[in-house]
């Protein structure tokens, strides 16, 4: 077993689970399924709670505080996190509003969507009244609930992420701002601190192939079910491909002229890698490689464009968090107010700043998105068995919106070999 990748097994591990879903009744185990088998997916999705906050924390504070290098590249450090953050909300919004219009939770009945409500979110009742109160302070009243009067206070609570995200935020842009040799004791604790994290984020995920059977093997599998899994995949997979096939190519046309189907024949290597490795990370040695030779990318733009988009531009991850928690509200039989919809676009795209780019991390950050609303994260088990194929093709779409940003950003600074305008590749 130990020549099999971790991807590997938690396919296996999902592959037995549903097998033992779907016979679980039949063969009179349901008891025993609830009693033993069960606990073990509650201990998976514990764990992952467990690590969310520190996980924010950590790599956000690090990953922010590594951005002094806009200080030196002004030129073009504020236009390239512009552009990622523009697209990440553009990416979270097509997600959205794809899911609202297909509702893939509502190929459920009424019966089934009430019998997951009691299995998987027991509190349901006390967390969505919570989330629904209406608050008659303002229209400004979301960006007051933001800013915390107690940090400390809010990290005790999941459901306070975003009041995390923007203390991490501050933390690190304070980072920034302070005296270099005062703030480098601070700064070695946060990268040693964060390795840690990943670490831990490692040790949970070797778990997660019995995570993922006990969660899929509790989970009362029927054909209905498997019907919305595939709508809610194909939503996913359509939110993907809006970005892939639409969005960038009018981002290259409108602020560059490099033709499309060169930009992709150029960085096709990095997106077969990060299909097959799903990690950001791991590939990024490649997309640099692809954007500096097949792009004509200059190495000064490369060097930093693309390092800094694996760590703070997530458009899959996030097309794929926004989807997936309106998809499980529903398929609980919950209705997401604007304002909740709202709270999930702002959260997808902050937490995507430090979202680790290694293989597992979009699910944690998952975890931070549905509690940020109010939903009860068991409800992971509903998607995780289709998680790993998606996760595949959202790497992709990670990487190839880093690469379109490189290139708008290089295109401006004329460090674009062959862009027409500027310098030849010959």
């Amino acid at each position: 077993m130990k020549k099999i990748p971790l991807y590997g097994k938690i396919l296996i591990g999902m592959a037995l689970g549903m097998i033992w879903g779907l016979s679980a009744e039949s063969l009179g185990l349901i008891e025993f399924t609830t009693a033993w088998i069960k606990p073990w997916g509650t201990i998976f999705i514990n764990a992952l709670k467990l690590i969310a906050i520190p996980l924010i924390i950590f790599s956000l504070i690090d990953g922010i505080s590594n951005l002094s290098d806009v200080s030196r590249l002004s030129r073009i450090g504020g236009r390239t996190i512009a552009l990622y953050l523009a697209t990440t909300v553009l990416a979270v919004t097509i997600g959205l509003l794809l899911v609202n219009v297909i509702e893939p939770g509502k190929f459920l009945s009424a019966e089934k969507r009430e019998e997951l409500s009691q299995a998987y979110a027991s509190d349901m009742d006390m967390r969505i009244t919570s989330a629904h109160d209406v608050k008659e302070d303002g229209p400004l009243q979301i960006l007051v609930d933001i800013v915390p009067d107690n940090i400390f206070g809010s990290m005790t609570n999941n459901t306070n992420m975003l009041q995390v995200i923007f203390f991490a935020i501050l933390f690190g842009i304070a980072m920034i701002i302070a005296k270099p040799d005062k703030v480098k004791p601070v700064k070695s604790f946060f990268d040693g601190a964060n390795e840690v994290i990943l670490k831990i984020v490692d040790m949970i995920m070797r778990f997660a192939p019995v995570g993922v059977f006990a969660l899929l093997a509790s989970l009362n599998i029927d054909l209905q079910l498997m019907k919305a899994l595939g709508v809610y995949s194909l939503n996913v997979v359509l939110g993907l491909a809006v970005m892939v096939f639409i969005t960038y190519p009018l981002i290259l046309k409108f602020f560059t002229r490099f033709p499309y189907l060169k930009f992709v024949k150029g960085i096709l290597p990095a997106q077969v890698l990060a299909f097959s490795t799903s990690s950001s990370a791991a590939t990024l040695p490649v997309t640099i490689d692809c954007a500096e030779k097949n792009l004509g990318i200059s190495e000064e733009v490369s060097s930093f464009v693309l390092p800094l988009g694996a760590t703070i531009n997530m458009d899959g991850t996030s097309i794929h968090q926004g989807v997936s928690a309106v998809f499980i509200a529903q398929a609980f039989g919950l209705d997401l107010s604007l304002g909740q919809q709202l709270t999930i676009l702002f959260t997808a795209v902050l937490s995507s700043i430090g979202a680790a780019a290694v293989p597992g991390a979009g699910i944690i950050m998952l975890i931070i998105v549905l509690e940020a609303v109010g939903i009860d994260p068991s409800g992971l088990a509903l998607i995780l068995a289709v998680d790993r194929p998606l996760d595949m093709l959202r790497t992709v779409v990670n990487i190839t919106g880093d690469s379109t940003v490189a290139t708008v950003i290089a295109s401006g600074e004329g460090e674009l070999v062959g862009d027409k305008g500027q310098k030849s590749p010959d």
